[in-house]
């Protein structure tokens, strides 16, 4: 049962670390396509520019608490799984028992425990699945509010930057 254990949190940590390092992939390209075009209004020079946009990165990340370079991390850690319900085999064992009982009642125990252990199996499948797809969407929703809140503090991470440039008279788009 602790191997078990262990080898359900590992796999958990590995899903944890794909579902991260895809959620970052995706950040990281969508950041590339969010590139602001900065042109100087007032002549600086390129020396100039890069010190103003290294201030104003300086800037931005002291007033958001987001830092663009920093590689995403998950704010949340993802949804517990339950304890598995279920499954064809539990299902049939308990039904089997139950159609046992029932059927030395009526006197046929072997049709009973059949009868049972079909119908047991096909319930504990059933309950199983739903527990499988329950999790899926929790585990789902959970990623998606993952992407959301990185994608709301990189959008006023963008704002503010935008406003620190352009108050030193850059045009930024």
């Amino acid at each position: 049962m602790k191997v078990l254990k262990l080898l359900t949190q590992v796999v958990r940590s590995g899903i944890l670390f794909i579902m991260i390092f895809g959620l970052s992939v995706t950040m990281t390209i969508d950041s590339f396509a969010q590139e602001m075009f900065i042109y100087p209004q007032k002549g600086q020079s390129n020396d100039q520019m890069e010190q103003d946009k290294y201030q104003c990165y300086q800037w931005a990340k002291k007033q958001t608490g987001f830092d663009p370079m920093k590689v995403p991390t998950a704010t949340a850690p993802p949804p517990e799984k339950e304890a598995q319900k279920g499954g064809v085999g539990r299902g049939a064992v308990r039904g089997g028992l139950l159609g046992l009982g029932v059927g030395a009642i009526a006197g046929d125990a072997g049709t009973g425990a059949a009868i049972g252990a079909v119908g047991g199996g096909l319930i504990g499948g059933m309950r199983r699945k739903d527990q499988k797809q329950q999790e899926a969407k929790a585990e789902q929703q959970w990623a998606e509010g993952q992407a959301s809140q990185y994608a709301h503090s990189r959008n006023q991470y963008n704002r503010a930057y935008s406003a620190c440039l352009e108050g030193r008279g850059y045009t930024v788009k």
